[in-house]
């Protein structure tokens, strides 16, 4: 019989670190498969890998992009096995034959992302930001190196200050389709849907709502995402030389779930049309299933682990590759014959132990706005009981974005504290994704109101249900997610502890440092300055500082540029003035988000001494860290 929050746990830190690296992207390459992955034991950089065992991209080459900042689609491949990767230290494309040194294939200055080869072009998405105004564009990459050094050798299919995805090249490489919106609003409030003649002006702009993803199945026959009625759907639009006709729905019968998702980053795929004419797609309701739409439009679900943030990256035949989460194994790649039905993990996808990783339980509870999605992550050690007389002390996850969502997959991270006796809670409040548009539209305006409010009824109910210990639940969350534990903090009363990562703190200064893509982001959150500069004061959790009265846990990436170090040293500051408990953590060398395995492991092990401190019990962990600079 131990406490809850002492059990002891074979979830080691530096095991975490190691066993959970992020999949980008997987493609079919001859006989081989070849996928992205993060190595947290080389500073988080970014390779490619093969099915064979070879490791494609061998260091100090990371495939990682920066456009639109958070990147996305960094390397693709063609048919014969050569690699094309965005470069993580300067933003070319270059190109890696096996055995050979990579080339650049652009020249010195913009950066690239949403890499893709189509009909034996390599096309991309171009960002300039050392020009004024700043321009981005479609454009298509010689892979021969000629434009290495001469600019004009880039084919721009089309330029300007709008921003730019999914471009899509018709087989018979005479039309483009692409995504395009004007960054006054977020992809996913209003995005359009071109079409052009190659080498042309545009002669359709499809009426959308927002646009994701168009894939071409034929010259004249295009598929796309949008959610007229308030849920992404597919749609199939056919054009008859320069004229676009009404699009038709793709599936039978509506469905209450996505097949989309908030346009974050580049490299993310919904759907992929089989030749057949079937359609492979991602439907999201709270977690994700994966379906087969029929010719007849007929909808069948097909069995496979994935379950959380899928993404369909690739076909060949009766074969897809599906990356993303699982409710019931690690996430991983796994590749899977629509026809006989066969799921073969490539990578990662190992089955999760029941007696170690719970089951995420999903659960709704009462907020001010209507319900507050959550999956509930209940203590689970085969090895330990606590007494019967303690409830467990839990953590409330909060997602970033704000416009994302958590799925309930597996975890090892979860299980790190679930497997000590610490539960998890882990929240989709209003303004999250996998709920349709009118859930995602509850944060217009309300940022610091209605996710705040979500977060405090979600606490409320899991005490009120006798599942956690009310005296000891604590709050924690990233980027947005961090400026709803510090709002929650703010308020007080129900959160014994919050821990923030790299979070907002003050809107006046993330207006001034946002980057292009989510400049105008708070307009629609928020409100427009200069008239809404009050409410930016008062809804910042800097402004009201001196209301926080339990222990705060800031972690920060030290290169963060869209959440730079600013925002957490000045609530450091008025936190120490006010002689508020905390501790203030900077990892150099990390951005927006923690890659390195030495920061991964020194964050998940100081959160845990840092609820024991505040909880008042001691966690089985290793003493040891390094990597950060802190003070407390």
């Amino acid at each position: 019989m131990q406490p809850y929050g002492t059990w002891p746990s074979p979830f080691r830190a530096a095991d975490i670190a190691s066993a959970t690296p992020r999949i980008d992207g997987a493609r079919f390459v001859g006989e081989e498969i070849w996928w992205g992955e993060s190595v947290p034991d080389e500073g988080g950089r970014f390779t490619v890998r093969s099915s064979s065992g070879e490791v494609l991209l061998p260091a100090p080459w990371s495939a990682r992009s920066r456009v639109h900042e958070y990147g996305g689609g960094a390397w693709t491949a063609d048919a014969e096995g050569t690699l094309f990767f965005v470069d993580a230290r300067d933003q070319r494309v270059y190109r890696m034959r096996r055995g050979e040194r990579p080339q650049p294939l652009t020249p010195a200055g913009p950066s690239h992302g949403g890499l893709s080869m189509q009909q034996g072009r390599l096309l991309a998405v171009r960002e300039d930001l050392t020009v004024q105004p700043h321009l981005r564009a479609l454009v298509q990459i010689p892979t021969d190196g000629s434009a290495a050094t001469e600019a004009s050798a880039v084919h721009v299919f089309v330029q300007g200050t709008a921003f730019f995805a999914h471009p899509a090249l018709s087989p018979d490489r005479t039309r483009i389709a692409w995504v395009e919106w004007s960054g006054r609003q977020m992809p996913w409030q209003s995005a359009l849907l071109r079409i052009a003649t190659v080498g042309d002006d545009v002669f359709a702009d499809v009426r959308t709502r927002a646009a994701l993803q168009p894939e071409w199945v034929s010259d004249s026959e295009l598929l796309y995402a949008d959610d007229p009625s308030g849920r992404w759907a597919l749609f199939r639009l056919r054009i008859d030389g320069l004229d676009a006709a009404e699009p038709e729905p793709v599936a039978a019968s509506d469905a209450d779930a996505d097949t989309g998702y908030g346009l974050w980053v580049l490299g993310n795929r919904w759907y992929r049309p089989l030749a057949d004419g079937r359609i492979v797609a991602v439907r999201t309701n709270g977690s994700d299933e994966v379906v087969v739409i029929q010719a007849d439009g007929t909808v069948d679900t097909l069995d496979t682990p994935a379950s959380g943030h899928v993404s369909v990256d690739d076909v060949s035949g009766s074969r897809v590759l599906l990356t993303g989460g699982s409710a019931t194994a690690t996430a991983g790649l796994w590749c899977v014959d629509v026809d006989s039905g066969v799921v073969t993990s490539v990578r990662g996808g190992t089955p999760a132990d029941p007696a170690w990783m719970p089951p995420a339980t999903p659960v709704r509870f009462a907020g001010a706005y209507g319900s507050v999605h959550a999956f509930d992550y209940a203590p689970a050690n085969p090895d330990a009981t606590a007494p019967a007389d303690e409830k467990p002390p839990y953590v409330v996850f909060v997602h970033g974005g704000p416009t994302a969502h958590v799925t309930g997959a597996a975890s090892a991270a979860i299980a790190y504290y679930t497997s000590r006796g610490i539960g998890v809670l882990d929240v989709n409040y209003g303004g999250s994704t996998g709920y349709g548009r009118a859930f995602r539209e509850r944060l217009n305006g309300e940022w610091g109101v209605v996710d705040v409010d979500d977060v405090l009824a979600a606490a409320r109910g899991l005490a009120e249900s006798g599942r956690a210990d009310p005296e000891r639940i604590a709050i924690r969350g990233s980027s947005a997610g961090g400026w709803t534990v510090l709002s929650a903090l703010v308020r007080g009363g129900v959160f014994a502890a919050g821990i923030s990562r790299y979070g907002v703190t003050d809107l006046r200064m993330l207006a001034q440092d946002s980057p292009d893509f989510e400049k105008y982001y708070i307009d629609g959150l928020v409100g427009r300055l200069p008239d809404a500069e009050q409410l930016y004061i008062d809804r910042s959790p800097l402004t009201h500082a001196e209301r926080i009265d339990v222990p705060v846990l800031l972690l920060q990436g030290a290169d963060d540029r869209v959440v730079p170090p600013s925002q957490s040293e000045a609530i450091r500051d008025a936190l120490a003035a006010g002689g508020i408990d905390h501790e203030y953590v900077l990892y150099p060398g990390e951005g927006h988000s923690f890659r390195r395995a030495e920061t991964i492991v020194d964050a998940l092990e100081r959160e845990l001494t840092f609820l024991g401190r505040a909880f008042g019990f001691t966690p089985s962990i290793p003493a040891a860290r390094s990597g950060s600079e802190s003070d407390a």
